[in-house]
């Protein structure tokens, strides 16, 4: 498996949107990260009941969701687009539904290809069902193989990408987040999140690799996201998400350590890093993303992108027609934009991406983190520490390191309440044991929710 020892990017001037060191090419023609950006709409269900009974409204809703966007995409003459479908709960916990749904989207996809040229590919995110009091472990029994079902079903069914966001150590999180505890959540993601990534992305792998699909990648939306939108609510400090966004990233490179070949999967914002480190393609979302969450990050999110995605948008029907199909008009004028820059020439590329870092950065810390040099800094920095605790104790420190310099450079603001909680993070980053055993000793006993049994480590 590849340790990425060393950044993919060099020169802060190859950095940018839609174009990846190693662009993914599918049979269509469409090559993600090869110089186009290209729309991901990102669609869900209304509120509803699903059950056996209510199969049939939900695969109506599914066909009239991609047949609307896939007129729309017809009528703006788009390029290309990729779908993703994120199953719900029931639809992983039984998996012929959620193939069910993927192969009704599949399926209409290919037809407008067929009849109208629309060049389309399907990305398809399986629920990580491994939560609840009935979880037996968290890589073997019903959730474990309920999951891998739904991944093998929707990749034989027709699927392009598979992603998935994991949740292995998300119970400790939650409880880092809710306290600030900066040394938890180190704990969370390199001793419970590193472990269940390997364990997981290499079945989708292997899954990938005997159905012809893509792994694309992983998401720490349950982690980072989590502390995202928490800060934007005023409950916890910004630079702790910050630090917690960059710390996300040692965890979600794990996909691509087991052979994902991206594009990186949209809400993981972290997927800045993942591209310096590794060269795939990436997803983002940004201001699109409102219709779901509200965040700082709206224009920096596009600085490079290779897919711009829209979170996930319910069924539901607006003044301009149904939201998905509006989410994707939204998206496919904002691709224009940057794919003219493109043309325009390299200079002009540059500018509209420093443009976009420039208009959030100033502002928050977590937009701050997510600039192209501050990303490729940290980057190059990050992949000369040797394991999982090493680097995710090392991003952190830079993260808050970077967030410090802006600061005192005058090109980032913070208030008296960040600045305080940036010297207190700061100093429980550097009280940090030197090893992962030492930490696991000290938080075991300080975890309740946590079952280590299930982790295989008792």
């Amino acid at each position: 498996m590849p340790e990425f020892k060393s950044t993919a990017y060099q020169d802060l001037n190859d950095f940018i949107y839609a174009n990846a060191k190693y662009p993914v090419a599918l049979k269509n023609g469409m090559v993600i990260g090869g110089g186009t950006l290209y729309p991901e709409v990102n669609f869900t269900l209304p509120t509803m009941n699903i059950a056996e009974s209510t199969m049939p409204e939900v695969i109506r809703n599914y066909k009239e969701i991609i047949t609307g966007i896939c007129e729309r995409a017809k009528d703006l003459h788009s390029p290309g687009f990729v779908a993703e479908i994120e199953t719900l709960p029931p639809m992983t916990f039984e998996p012929k539904w959620g193939i069910e749904v993927c192969k009704t989207v599949v399926d209409i996809a290919k037809e407008f290809a067929d009849k109208h040229g629309i060049k389309s590919a399907v990305r398809i995110t399986p629920n990580d069902i491994r939560e609840g009091s009935d979880l037996v472990h968290m890589w073997r029994g019903r959730h474990w193989d309920a999951m891998l079902e739904t991944f093998a079903g929707c990749a034989k069914a027709g699927a392009d990408f598979l992603s998935v966001e994991a949740v292995g150590g998300k119970e400790v999180h939650d409880e880092a987040i809710m306290y600030c505890d900066i040394a938890k959540s180190v704990f969370a993601l390199s001793a419970l999140g590193c472990p269940d990534m390997k364990k997981l992305w290499t079945e989708i792998v292997a899954i990938a690799e005997r159905t012809g699909a893509v792994a694309a990648g992983d998401t720490a939306c349950g982690f980072a996201n989590t502390a995202m939108v928490l800060a934007d609510r005023n409950y916890v400090p910004q630079v702790f998400a910050a630090a917690v966004r960059v710390m996300t990233a040692v965890r979600s490179l794990g996909a691509h350590e087991c052979g994902a070949k991206g594009p990186h999967k949209d809400c993981g914002y972290e997927g800045v890093y993942v591209k310096a480190i590794t060269g795939t393609p990436i997803a983002m979302e940004g201001r699109m993303s409102a219709c779901a969450h509200l965040s700082p990050v709206g224009n920096v999110a596009g600085c490079l992108a290779d897919l711009w995605s829209n979170e996930s948008v319910q069924n539901i029907k607006l003044l301009g027609g149904m939201a998905p199909t509006v989410c994707f008009e939204q998206l496919e004028y904002d691709c224009r934009m940057f794919n003219m820059a493109s043309r325009r020439g390299k200079e002009t590329a540059l500018l509209l991406r420093d443009i976009l870092a420039d208009s959030d950065s100033a502002v928050d810390p977590q937009a701050y983190v997510l600039r192209p040099d501050v990303v490729l800094d940290i980057s190059k920095e990050l992949v000369k520490e040797d394991g999982h605790y090493n680097r995710i104790k090392k991003a952190a420190a830079l993260a808050l390191e970077k967030i410090k310099a802006g600061y005192d450079s005058g090109s980032l603001q913070l208030d008296d309440k960040e600045l305080m909680w940036l010297d207190r993070l700061s100093e429980d980053v550097d009280a940090l044991p030197a090893d992962l055993d030492t930490l696991t000793e000290e938080m075991l006993p300080q975890c309740d929710k946590l079952d280590p049994a299930k982790y295989d480590m008792a």
